[in-house]
């Protein structure tokens, strides 16, 4: 029992691990200034319907904590074996995350930038996205509540995450758009760069958790660890 402990709080470790470098590129996607990210589109346009429909004292952040909880709820319903501590950590830590790396790297001024270094700043942030979210969903601890809509589909599709990802992202866009959200160029390099990329790292954030997996095990039994070498 307290080994599975131990292993379940090593996960959580490495699910934050990954939460914090996944968002280090979300802030670099944002600082760019190239366009919302494809999940954030459709919040806008659903916060754009809520708005017109006279809800004008409901904020962009209040729609994208319901959507949110609006997934939770949904896989509760049908497979609540999807939602786990880490669900809600990144639920939790997400923003402030984000608003510290927002207030690091402000003074680099990105936003002023000549446009082919902002888009070469926008795809490394979407690399570094696409790095961090692999190792959040290999940790197996819980998912970012937009990114369990494409884990459930490829789990139960059998098809790569990477597609299903990308497949969701324009589907986000998509709607968003029609429903009266913004998106730039940033929008649809992201929405067909990070699904694809995060197929390339699935293999390498696996063998990262295995690793720090592993290293909790030798910490808590060295000697029967040694006989094996």
């Amino acid at each position: 029992m307290k080994k599975n402990i131990k292993e379940y709080i090593t996960r959580l470790v490495l699910l934050f691990i990954g939460l914090v470098t996944a968002h280090l590129g979300v802030t670099l996607f944002l600082l760019s200034d190239m366009g919302a990210d494809p999940f954030n589109v459709l919040i806008q346009g659903v916060h754009n319907i809520i708005v017109k429909a006279g809800a004008a004292s409901v904020t962009h952040g209040m729609v994208h904590m319901a959507v949110c909880f609006l997934i939770i709820i949904v896989l509760l319903i049908t497979d609540k074996s999807y939602i786990k501590a880490g669900t809600v950590v990144c639920m939790v830590c997400g923003g402030p995350v984000i608003d510290f790396f927002t207030w690091l790297l402000s003074g680099l001024d990105i936003g002023s930038m000549h446009i082919a270094m902002k888009i070469l700043i926008l795809v490394i942030g979407c690399v570094v996205l696409a790095f961090g979210m692999t190792i959040v969903i290999r940790s197996e601890a819980g998912t970012g509540p937009n990114d369990l809509v494409a884990v459930v589909i490829s789990d139960k599709s059998g098809k790569k995450f990477g597609i299903i990802r990308m497949i969701t992202d324009c589907v986000f866009v998509a709607a968003g758009a029609a429903a009266g959200g913004k998106f730039g160029i940033g929008t649809l390099i992201c929405a067909f760069l990070v699904g694809p990329v995060a197929d390339i790292f699935m293999p390498v954030s696996s063998a990262i958790v295995r690793h720090g997996l592993a290293l909790m095990k030798t910490g808590t039994d060295d000697t029967k660890e040694t006989s094996h070498t």
